[in-house]
């Protein structure tokens, strides 16, 4: 080492985990990759970093999934090792960089670290990664851990070290280790300080359509007043801790707990404030000064300790990320928080001694809660991590060792976007246009409307715009065109923030080094400031939410997206004919306007410009639909799912008329034909075999027969075009074209469409319906004819029995059987019994083996 050794034993003073530092080191002396599982606030952030810097070569790189918790952690280190922030211990995250070229430990969060890899797959200079709250399933810390194993698989010199505030050390062991062992596990655990439980359940609903009651937020905030006041007469150094599920709650609760106490300090903790602001809060207060109570989202669960706090007071509410697959949308979706995190949330009153947590639900709703948070992997949108997979040259995680496997809807709407990018091939490979991409550090969406957008509004206009819709900041209204002059003008909270970002982003533009000098209130140019711009933009990041309005009413709007999706809007953008949405998000109740989605921000755009941004969703086609029977078409021109015009036309001959007979069948499904007997009996015959042989046998579902439309169906869909009426359409022939040769040859012997009984009858068989997976071949014929008949014939090569219904002379079922040996030497008694005096003049020996099977009477059966 070239670097002093850390202080061990002060950094770990008072620190529970300092009774780990050996079994830590010893494991690290022989292991590369390791998992330690630590209750929260037992130092495993501070003291595990330094214990790896002490035993590698190189720089020690620690993740954390937020910026604020990265900054607080590197700024406590540096302090008990007595260096400046930046010199031994430093940090970087968006927009702020501590760090010198004699870093030995770098705290960054999970998506700096991503966006480094991709410039640099060795990690060169790197000798640990220590990825921190592993249990929280962060997307971000979840591809850290499958592509850091595959860079260990190139350097066995790496150290890798997962660390857990919770029980699952184990399955993060196994994804870390290798295919003969897991990683080993360093457990570190500590008495619990007592925890008082209070229950203190809203008498009015906590959620209504609208999301979070401005009721419930009354009660949340004199619970916190009433409870902080009692601790404090015990306690007067205490500080309260509340949990709301978002910002705009928190900044509710805080100000409603101001006007009720205004004897304590009230802090807000979020995202949204500014950096200094945030530091100020974990820091701690000084003696003298009044208690505090710090209203937080759930940014301060776990990720990083608030000193001094003995009472937590809990809404029992989270916000996370849920993607709508019916819609093709992503969102922020309030709910119940689950248990696992509500024990997080109430540990923080523990941390250094007895504490309280006010929970503002009864136990019964507490209990019904989720277990644990859904991974973000499962409910968030996966297009900026499917770009960053296929970067690093694993489209869709192939190959890498995933705690989760990418769901395959998800990842499928994310390569669709991708595609319409240009950012990857067919194979699913980044292109040179995905590789630009994935360098802008937002999503590629984002990315791309900062690229294009330079060159058609300016650097600085396309900067602003992408800052505003992609760095969650308030849109008042849900209009961004206005909040924009609102940050402009500095008539904002958030202004400083968003100025930040803009300066940031200007960097990635081509035409940055031209604009980013240009005056704010220029107007000439390439950098046109009018808000006028403000939608192309938007667009070109989210072309398949470009809306037009279908519907208005006083109590809103409607609009249909290009993607297909109707939402509703309120307040000043109803009035508009386009839109270009930036956020849209299922409603959690009853959606505005009647629909099952808000729009939450947009801006106005005009048809030309939404011609301008989404070129690629623009079609002029023949649709057609079935009126009657018969197809009927018109010429129609499309903004997706938008049409713009439409015009009657006559189908004709050829290619189009084809298609859009085509389109017209795929949407309104097989049910416009009349299926004859024959038609579908032989359907029901290829489904079988389909179902017990599988290829060559095709599938004959709806999906299926829709999907390949083509290649049964091409002729009758030129007659179709031409007028030919759909009732026509001989069914028959078309499905024998999907018949596979030269298996079709065994069609009549495998799947026979009769049966030869032994009167010499030969009885047509039922085939099972083809969306019955459990059914039968169904024969139903005179129980005379079958007499002697023992062995029951099998289909499909012996696969599938034939089910018998035996019927009466007059053709009522008197038994259902698969087994007629069984039946004759048993039921058939009884049958006999009850039928011979009602048919005297049909057979019904005593023994059915030694009788000819007939279907005739038995005087005609005599020949009399």
């Amino acid at each position: 080492m070239t670097n002093a050794p850390f202080d061990l034993s002060r950094i770990g003073r008072g620190l529970a985990f300092a009774s780990a530092v050996d079994d830590l080191g010893a494991i690290l002396d022989r292991s590369a990759s390791v998992v330690v599982s630590s209750p929260p606030g037992t130092g495993k952030t501070t003291l595990v970093p330094p214990i790896v810097a002490d035993r590698v070569e190189g720089r020690v790189i620690v993740t954390q999934p937020r910026r604020v918790a990265a900054r607080a952690a590197a700024r406590r280190l540096a302090q008990l090792d007595g260096s400046p922030l930046g010199s031994r211990v430093g940090f970087t995250v968006r927009g702020e960089r501590h760090v010198e070229p004699s870093t030995v430990i770098e705290f960054v969060t999970a998506g700096v670290l991503l966006r480094r890899l991709l410039d640099d797959p060795g990690l060169d200079g790197i000798g640990a990664v220590i990825i921190d709250e592993v249990h929280e399933r962060a997307l971000e810390t979840d591809l850290l851990i499958g592509l850091l194993g595959e860079v260990r698989e190139l350097r066995e010199d790496l150290v890798l070290v997962a660390m857990s505030a919770t029980l699952d050390a184990e399955r993060f062991a196994t994804v870390l280790g290798t295919d003969a062992s897991p990683a080993p596990v360093v457990t570190q655990t500590v008495p619990a300080y007592p925890l008082d439980v209070r229950w203190a359940p809203s008498p009015t609903p906590r959620l209504d359509e609208r999301g979070v009651t401005w009721a419930f937020l009354d009660h949340v905030a004199s619970a916190a007043v009433s409870a902080h006041r009692d601790l404090v007469r015990a306690d007067p150094t205490a500080d309260a801790l509340v949990f709301a599920p978002g910002a705009r709650e928190v900044s509710e609760i805080a100000r409603r707990i101001r006007s009720l106490a205004s004897e304590f300090d009230v802090r807000e903790l979020h995202g949204q404030i500014p950096a200094a602001e945030q530091d100020a809060v974990i820091s701690g207060r000084n003696p003298g000064q009044p208690a505090r109570i710090i209203v937080t989202t759930s940014l301060a669960e776990s990720s990083l300790t608030v000193p001094g706090v003995r009472l937590v007071v809990d809404t029992c509410l989270s916000r996370a990320p849920q993607r709508d697959a019916a819609r093709g949308m992503s969102g922020l979706v309030t709910g119940p928080t689950s248990r696992a995190s509500a024990i997080q949330r109430a540990g923080r009153a523990t941390r250094q001694g007895p504490g309280v947590v006010v929970r503002c639900v009864d136990e019964r709703t507490f209990a019904a809660a989720p277990a644990r948070p859904a991974p973000e992997i499962i409910t968030t949108d996966l297009t900026d991590a499917a770009l960053l997979l296929a970067c690093w040259g694993a489209p869709g995680g192939m190959g890498l060792r995933l705690v989760d496997p990418l769901p395959t809807d998800s990842l499928g709407d994310a390569l669709a976007v991708l595609h319409g990018l240009g950012a990857i091939d067919a194979d699913g490979r980044a292109t040179t246009e995905g590789r630009q991409l994935a360098k802008v550090p937002t999503d590629p969406r984002l990315a791309r409307a900062l690229r294009d957008g330079s060159g058609l509004v300016g650097a600085r206009t396309a900067a602003e715009v992408v800052a505003l819709i992609g760095g969650e900041l308030r849109v008042a209204d849900g209009d961004v065109a206005t909040t924009l002059i609102a940050l402009r003008h500095g008539r904002s909270p958030d202004t400083r923030r968003w100025e930040q970002e803009v300066r940031r982003l200007e960097r990635f533009t081509s035409t940055s080094s031209k604009t980013s000098k240009t005056s704010t209130t220029s107007t000439t140019g390439t950098e046109r400031r009018g808000t006028d711009q403000v939608g192309l933009v938007i667009a070109l990041a989210f072309p398949e939410r470009i809306a037009r309005r279908v519907d208005h009413s006083a109590h809103g709007a409607t609009f249909l997206l290009a993607s297909g999706t109707r939402a509703g809007i309120t307040g000043p953008l109803a009035g508009a004919e386009w839109l270009a949405v930036a956020d849209v998000t299922r409603a959690q109740g009853r959606a505005t306007a009647g629909t099952g989605a808000i729009i939450r921000s947009a801006a106005v755009i005009s048809e030309s410009q939404a011609e301008q941004a989404a070129t690629h969703l623009i079609t002029d086609r023949i649709e057609a639909q079935f009126v009657n029977g018969r197809v009927q078409a018109r010429r129609e021109r499309r903004l997706g799912a938008i049409v713009r015009s439409s015009v009657p036309v006559r189908v004709q001959a050829g290619e189009g008329g084809r298609n859009a007979a085509r389109r017209a069948v795929e949407e309104q499904g097989l049910g416009v034909f009349t299926w004859s007997e024959a038609a579908d009996g032989l359907r029901r015959r290829l489904a079988l075999l389909h179902r017990e042989l599988g290829s060559p046998w095709p599938d004959v579902s709806d999906a299926a027969l829709l999907g390949a439309l083509d290649s049964w169906l091409g002729p009758e869909l030129s007659n179709l075009a031409t007028g030919t009426p759909a009732a026509r359409i001989d069914l028959t022939s078309a499905l024998r074209r999907v018949l596979p040769w030269p298996a079709a040859v065994d069609f009549d012997a495998l799947t026979p469409e009769r049966l030869e009984v032994p009167s010499g009858s030969r009885v047509r068989l039922t085939y099972p319906p083809i969306d019955d997976p459990t059914a039968r071949p169904v024969v139903a014929v005179k129980l005379q004819e079958c007499f002697g008949w023992a062995e029951t014939p099998r289909l499909v090569g012996g696969r599938v029995p034939v089910l018998f219904h035996l019927l009466s002379p007059g053709g009522h079922p008197l038994a259902v059987t698969d087994d007629l040996a069984s039946f004759w030497a048993g039921p058939y008694s009884q049958v006999r019994a009850e039928m011979r005096g009602r048919y005297p003049k049909h057979p019904w020996p005593e023994d059915p083996w030694s009788t000819a099977p007939t279907r005739h009477t038995t005087r005609r059966a005599a020949g009399k």
